[in-house]
């Protein structure tokens, strides 16, 4: 019903819906289809023509101007051009290709012509610095990657292309942030966007025949981060757009004619989920090319008349305290949603009074689900900051302490586990073990082995869920998820007092977004005179490297690191000592 509603077609339509096929967890889906999604983003909808709007855009510091608009027809023109350029590289069908660049009208091009054309996007965030780009370069085998020369923000140039360069990136094709401006400096190899486009006969270029494959095969590789130290390389596949549409539809009811906005990158799961949520639905995708943190973006909602409204807590929060929203009309806004962290109740009742108290729907998932697992719906009661139902299509279990599932009607706290039987989940890993990461040890149900997920989740009495952070080594800083191991690297390093670490997401007090603590053992105990404030600035100077998002709140030190019988390191106890710290100095 829903592949209906979307207007979804197949080149080789499925044998069914579902059946069962040991070689994929909870069943295998639509066997036998063939498809591509990118060209399903492509056609009008059904009560939808190709002279409706696909893209509202517009530029930072460029807010009194007119809105851009890009048409589904000119979106198609746009793509099936890049297409047939990439075919120009002579690359090998299947082939890796990168995207490093901010969300803006060209990115979303890129990327669904290297899916369209059957190709593999990998998908970096543009706020990483070269070590982390390099290292998603190689696990995925990318052969090319597009980017720009700069990143604009209030006017001042932030280098991309040098960090790019600097992760030793095979060839890449730079697009000059500053329109028709020549890019000086290119390696032998790389192309400019002029260059890379005037490879073609344009006269054949406004049409391109998609290449259709199977529902699985790949189309995008994201990364995660575990808790080995190395991001989990996890693909998607045809069939995972349509989970992320189908839960825009479900969750945050997007229909035909929509403008949705989401301040995200291609980099993380939001940015390819709001190119397919939005297209696959009918929907138009605002992009506004700047800080969300800004009056300029307030007005672009008010202007593109946006409908959906999706962020992370820490943007509410941003806009609460400096009040940047004051005077803008968001009246069209129908819901907001949010995802990423965990948010808080008084920024959200403030966020909702923006529009005229529209709810806000939490949405929390995956990128190896390619949507949500838990989030709340328009047709239930809804509790801020909390979740009112499972995801559609998906079943949850909370863990009781011997791992084994509660009955789902009872109130309790635990590690969450999924029922593996749900469209779009991954069923793969390039560099990992996905049967060691996802199902061993985890309980059976009804015959099926449960998948872990990692998080702890409650369920109230009054039949809500609520997020409570990691259960296992993995953070949440920004809406960024990342290893513990990963940090701990870098800050064991920068001092030579320093004998080991450990670092821990902490909930603040009253509920929010994770905060970076990093526990501290110095090598010689009796001369503890290490000022602790120059110590966070060091840490914080050297995670830049991992992150320039990154930010440590506190430094506390302590005499040794609880640990296993194996002798690991139970973060799990420092989380839990530090929270309740924080609990009692605001007593």
């Amino acid at each position: 019903m829903v592949f209906e509603e979307m207007g979804i077609t197949f080149s080789v339509e499925p044998s069914c819906i579902l059946r069962e096929n040991d070689a994929y967890p909870g069943g295998e889906w639509l066997p036998g289809a063939v498809l591509n999604a990118a060209a399903n983003c492509l056609t009008a909808k059904p009560g939808r023509n190709s002279n409706d709007v696909a893209i509202v855009w517009r530029d930072e510091g460029k807010d009194s101007e007119p809105l851009n608009f890009v048409t589904l027809e000119e979106l198609r023109k746009k793509v099936c051009l890049v297409a047939n350029a990439l075919d120009a590289l002579n690359l090998a069908k299947g082939s890796a290709i990168a995207i490093d660049m901010p969300m803006n009208v060209n990115a979303v091009v890129i990327y669904l012509a290297i899916v369209l054309a059957g190709y593999v996007v990998v998908s970096i965030a543009d706020s990483f610095a070269a070590p982390a780009i390099s290292m998603r370069l190689k696990i995925s085998e990318a052969k090319a990657i597009f980017t720009q020369d700069y990143i604009l923000r209030d006017d001042k140039e932030l280098p991309l292309y040098s960090r790019v360069v600097e992760a030793e990136a095979p060839m890449a094709i730079v697009i000059p942030v500053r329109g028709s401006m020549p890019i000086k400096g290119l390696r032998a190899d790389d192309l400019s966007w002029e260059d890379f486009l005037g490879r073609i006969d344009y006269t054949k270029a406004d049409n391109y025949t998609a290449v259709e494959q199977p529902a699985y095969a790949f189309t995008n590789v994201l990364f995660s981060s575990g808790t080995t130290g190395e991001p989990k390389a996890i693909p998607w596949t045809h069939l995972t757009p349509l989970k992320s549409a189908a839960d825009g539809w479900c969750h945050m009811d997007i229909r035909r004619g929509d403008v949705v906005a989401w301040p995200t990158n291609l980099g993380w799961m939001m940015g390819p989920w709001l190119v397919y949520a939005s297209l696959l639905n009918g929907a138009s995708m605002a992009l506004y090319n700047g800080s969300p943190n800004s009056s300029g973006f307030a007005k672009f909602v008010q202007d593109a008349k946006v409908t959906m409204l999706g962020l992370v807590p820490s943007i509410a929060r941003s806009w609460k305290s400096t009040d940047c929203t004051a005077g803008f009309d968001w009246s069209t806004i129908r819901c907001f949603s949010s995802s990423g962290e965990a948010s808080i109740v008084d920024d959200y009742l403030w966020l909702m009074g923006r529009a005229c108290y529209k709810p806000v729907i939490e949405y929390c998932g995956g990128t190896e689900i390619g949507g949500g697992f838990v989030a709340g719906s328009l047709l239930q009661p809804q509790a801020l900051s909390a979740f009112s139902t499972p995801a559609m299509g998906c079943n949850l279990f909370i863990l009781d302490n011997n791992v084994n599932p509660l009955p789902q009607d009872s109130v309790g706290t635990g590690e969450l586990a999924l029922d593996p039987t749900f469209l779009g989940a991954s069923t793969t890993l390039l560099n990992a073990d996905h049967h060691e990461v996802y199902f061993s040890g985890m309980p059976e149900w009804n015959g099926k082995v449960l998948r872990r997920h990692g998080d702890e989740f409650e369920r109230t009495a009054e039949g809500y869920y609520r997020a409570h952070g990691r259960a296992d080594d993995t953070m949440n800083l920004g809406g960024i998820k990342v290893s513990s191991i990963e940090i701990e690297r870098i800050c064991n390093r920068v001092n030579d007092a320093i004998l080991e670490t450990a670092a821990i997401g902490v909930p603040p007090l009253g509920g929010g977004p994770e905060q970076l603590t990093i526990a501290v053992v110095f090598k010689d105990q009796s001369s503890q005179v290490e000022d602790l404030n120059q110590l966070k600035l060091a840490f914080n100077t050297a995670l830049k490297k991992l992150n320039p998002l990154f930010k440590v709140s506190s430094v506390v030190v302590v005499p040794s690191l609880p640990r296993t019988a194996s002798n690991k390191v139970m973060r799990r106890v420092l989380r839990k000592e530090f929270t309740q710290q924080s609990k009692h100095s605001k007593i």
